[in-house]
């Protein structure tokens, strides 16, 4: 059994080490990250206005972070299947001697790296709040931490999505739309639409699935086991749906 283990867990790291580099082989993976940056701290010092605050904290940085992943993270994900299968390298990927979930769990680990890096550049921002006051460093890192569990779970949602196509295009549509979905499910918004009809339990149920709130609790400091738990089985349905889905395309 511990054989078996060792030999899924080298599997899995060989088929992580070839998508981790294959993303810095091509000026795209820069040119993404720049934009992410870019367009993290625009909306970070002049939308979030974190010099006008008056409040040595990160929340208007962690604020967008949904919003950013939810275009960001489908960027990334649309290519992980899709191009397997367009260019006709699904088949070929699929005879390493690793087992479908390891090749399914060392792409989706190599992807959420490749975002965590991303995420991990943000980090001058800290450095001016730390320079210009005295922050709450753990709730920054608990931000951070549920900043990249969230990345995750958009990035789980867009790759069994993108096994479900050919279509880079499709792929990144569709993983928008249901990453909107999930994002708005606490929103008061669709809370109010949901009270004139439903019961409570079911509201209660749609707002539990909702990353913007439970991102909004763990960026203001509250490292709740619950929203971690939520964070890891969501992406770990969707990562188990995606194997079942690449093995019906093989199978066809």
């Amino acid at each position: 059994m511990i054989g078996a283990f060792r030999h899924a867990f080298v599997g899995t790291r060989a088929v992580f080490a070839r998508e981790f580099r294959a993303y810095f082989a091509t000026p795209v993976a820069y040119v993404f990250i720049v934009v992410f940056l870019a367009v993290s701290g625009l909306f970070t010092f002049y939308l979030g206005n974190l010099f006008d605050r008056g409040q040595a904290d990160l929340r208007p940085f962690f604020s967008f972070h949904p919003w950013l992943y939810l275009v960001f993270i489908p960027a990334i994900s649309m290519r992980l299947w899709a191009e397997e299968r367009r260019s006709g390298t699904l088949e070929l990927l699929m005879t390493l001697p690793v087992g479908l979930f390891g090749v399914v769990l060392g792409k989706f680990l190599a992807a959420w790296a490749f975002a965590g890096v991303a995420l991990a550049l943000t980090f001058p921002t800290w450095l001016t709040v730390a320079y210009l006051g005295d922050p709450d460093h753990g709730a920054i890192l608990a931000g951070y931490l549920g900043s990249f569990l969230m990345a995750g779970n958009y990035l789980a949602v867009g790759a069994c999505l993108s096994a479900a196509t050919k279509n880079q295009v499709v792929a990144f549509i569709a993983a928008v739309a249901v990453g909107f979905v999930f994002t708005v499910a606490g929103a008061p918004l669709v809370l109010d639409a949901l009270s004139a009809w439903a019961p409570r339990v079911l509201i209660d149920a749609v707002a539990s699935f909702s990353f913007l709130v439970r991102f909004q609790a763990i960026a203001a400091g509250v490292l709740d086991a619950r929203d971690v738990v939520f964070f890891v089985s969501f992406a770990a349905a969707w990562l188990f749906a995606n194997a079942v889905l690449v093995e019906m395309k093989k199978s066809g």
